[in-house]
């Protein structure tokens, strides 16, 4: 029998495998009205971008002409010339691995029309006409073009090839997963409902415009929000090439902005103003994007208006291109980027966490908050969001009642800090040792002191927990718990023990996030009365302090030297969860965020406990209290994720 051919394994094939597709958006150095050069150029820029890895380049509207040609659009000379252009780019780009999108005028039967025309391996797939036509301020391009409804043919003999030609065409990659285009033109995008809405509904993951959009004040923050927008309304990839100065500045300007977004997200952008050839190369992760079609029942309810033709092909192998992951990936996927105005993502935060305590205060008609502060970063955000709660449920700060509970394994650091904070924030703390209670314990179920396993550990939190909630009874108010999300995803609480609470205020935070949360505390709202505490809890390893300490009272027991670092943790949490990845993907997005501060054995083995933590502990899942939902991850039951706890597939394979 024939042997199956290997699996490609060149950079390209893995990221493609994957599911990312490297595109550009291009404004090229532009010719006004001499295409030849322009086809020249055109066909320069895109060899240099299949080198590097491009499966889709996408380059202005009318840019084999120009868009500014005015009533020379009428003359026959340059009808031809455009004509003979694209035969010769078709001809010129047939060895690269790479689908081109063009523009240019082009006559049928009595009509002309704006066409983009797309291209690749020595095909001319298929072209696509303008569907509205700006006809106003300086926009006048009725003068000239015909709207794609007058088109009444669905074929087109052109250069010796049979051509589809129409609204309707998705083109179709067979060889690279997800790789389905929708094309519309300029104007298309800035109409009450675009093309690209109908095309996404009926399968395109990648949304072309070519476009001449021309520049004034404001309008490109504009152009950026509308490609977003419409790239998070259908759910897609859009990729807008923008004409540049080479049009002519008659009584405009064009800039070449070229923007590529990702389902909202603006992945890259071209510098603008520039006479020579600009582009913006990223990866779309396609698979991320059919995972979220799959998940909205908005998108999939919905359905698609126009019926289609698909054009299929195939490009081949792509050259190895750049190893490197052409778009941004944080290894913080939860904490705000440098670029984001921290002080008003952390406000948000706040504000969500302290309202849904709030509601819940009001509702229970409580008269105090109750919360075990052990000087850990949970317990302190905890208490900095009850503050806010408290002022939010119109009830007096004095509602704020705060219990520290030392045992074996308790620092003079963390309970030092705890009393310290309380006492800079005017909160009372009450200091309840739990020695004795567990000693009898443990006297009282047989188990042996000097035994330090999950019994011992664990009657420690659950006697935490009985006093606290004993005391929310005793003075009338609720327990607030400060189990985070990142703790929840592994199971590392105690069940029936910090696992439990009146309401979970911290849920919705991933460990990550918590320590941002604190450092931006530290430095914004309470800098004046507890700055210099909050900075060095933030600064405190993170343990539950539930082994007796060394003989020089260090501690024994470290969280993430058992679990692993919760930054990866948090990484591989996001990228399962939010994106459905798979464990190949995770490692391999992991080893180029984390790229010089964990190696790929390191990865690995941190990800295998992770999805076997997730698994196993998802009991505790089932039926933690209620909190509030902060990001686009949740893990509660009622809300964003529901799983058997008895699941029993190997969530890593």
């Amino acid at each position: 029998m024939p042997q199956a051919a290997p699996t490609p394994t060149t950079a390209a094939a893995v990221r493609e495998r994957l599911g990312f597709v490297r595109v550009a958006a291009v404004s090229p150095e532009l010719v006004l009205g001499d295409v030849a050069k322009n086809v020249a150029i055109i066909g320069r820029e895109a060899r240099t971008l299949a080198q590097r890895g491009c499966r889709l380049a996408v380059f202005p509207e009318l840019s084999l002409t120009g868009y500014s040609c005015a009533d020379l659009f009428h003359t026959t000379a340059l009808l031809d010339a455009a004509v003979r252009g694209l035969a010769a780019l078709v001809d010129a780009t047939q060895d690269l691995t790479c689908v081109l999108v063009v523009g240019l005028p082009l006559r049928i039967q009595d009509r002309l029309y704006n066409m983009a025309a797309v291209l690749a391996k020595g095909r001319l797939l298929g072209l696509v006409p303008k569907s509205f036509l700006p006809n106003s301020a300086e926009f006048y391009e009725r003068r000239w073009f015909s709207p794609a409804h007058t088109l009444n043919v669905s074929m087109l003999r052109l250069n010796d090839q049979d051509v589809p030609v129409g609204t309707d065409l998705l083109f179709e990659a067979l060889d690279i997963p997800g790789f389905v285009l929708g094309v519309e033109i300029c104007e298309d995008l800035w109409t009450v409902i675009p093309p690209s809405c109908h095309l996404a509904l009926a399968g395109a993951l990648l949304l072309a415009n070519p476009s001449a959009s021309t520049e004034v004040l404001g309008k490109a923050p504009y152009r950026r929000h509308l490609v977003a927008q419409q790239a998070a309304r259908c759910l897609a990839a859009y990729i807008y090439a923008g004409a540049g100065p080479g049009e002519s500045s008659t009584d405009v300007v064009y800039s070449g902005h070229g923007l590529v977004a990702e389902n909202g997200v603006l992945l890259g952008e071209t510098e603008r103003f520039c006479f020579d050839t600009r582009a913006v190369l990223t990866d779309v992760d396609l698979q991320q994007l059919a995972h979220d079609r799959i998940k909205s029942s908005a998108f999939r309810d919905e359905a698609g208006s126009i019926g289609v033709r698909r054009v299929a092909f195939s490009l081949g192998c792509a050259p190895v291109g750049d190893d490197k992951l052409l778009r941004p990936l944080s290894p913080h996927p939860f904490v705000p980027s440098a670029k984001v105005d921290r002080a008003a993502v952390c406000e948000e935060i706040f504000a969500i966490q302290a309202t849904g305590l709030a509601r819940r205060l009001k509702q229970a008609r409580a008269k105090t908050a109750v919360l075990g502060l052990s000087g850990g970063l949970d317990s302190t955000l905890a208490l900095l969001v009850m503050l806010e709660a408290l002022k939010r449920a119109g009830m007096p700060p004095s509602a704020a009642l705060t219990i520290t509970m030392p045992g074996f394994g308790t620092t003079t650091r963390t309970r030092g800090n705890a009393e310290k904070l309380a006492e800079a924030l005017n909160v009372e703390l009450r200091t309840i040792s739990i020695h004795d209670a567990v000693h009898q314990h443990f006297a009282d179920i047989g188990h042996s002191e000097h035994q330090h396993d999950t019994t011992y550990e664990n009657s420690q939190a659950r006697e935490r927990t009985q006093i606290l909630m004993d005391i929310a009874n005793k003075t009338g108010g609720i327990l607030v718990g400060t189990g985070d999300l990142s703790e929840a995803a592994l199971g590392w609480c105690t069940f029936n023990g910090d696992h439990m609470s009146m309401y979970h205020v911290n849920s919705g935070v991933p460990k990550t996030l918590v320590r941002y949360l604190i450092e931006w505390c530290a430095a914004g709202p309470f800098a004046e009365k507890a700055g210099p505490i909050l900075l060095d809890i933030a600064d405190t390893p993170i343990t539950p302090e539930l082994l007796p300490l060394a003989a020089d009272e260090s501690l024994q027991q470290k969280t993430e030297d058992t679990v692993g670092p919760y930054e990866l943790h948090d990484f591989f949490l996001f990228h399962f969860v939010r994106h459905g990845s798979s464990a190949e993907k995770i490692r391999w997005l992991a080893a180029q965020a984390f790229a010089g501060s964990y190696d790929d054995e390191t990865i690995a083995r941190w990800l295998g406990l992770f999805f076997k933590r997730f698994a196993q502990n998802q009991f505790k899942r089932s039926s933690v209290p209620d909190g509030p939902k902060v990001g686009s991850v949740a893990l509660s039951p009622r809300g964003d994720w529901r799983m058997p706890s008895d699941y029993a597939g190997d969530l890593n394979s």
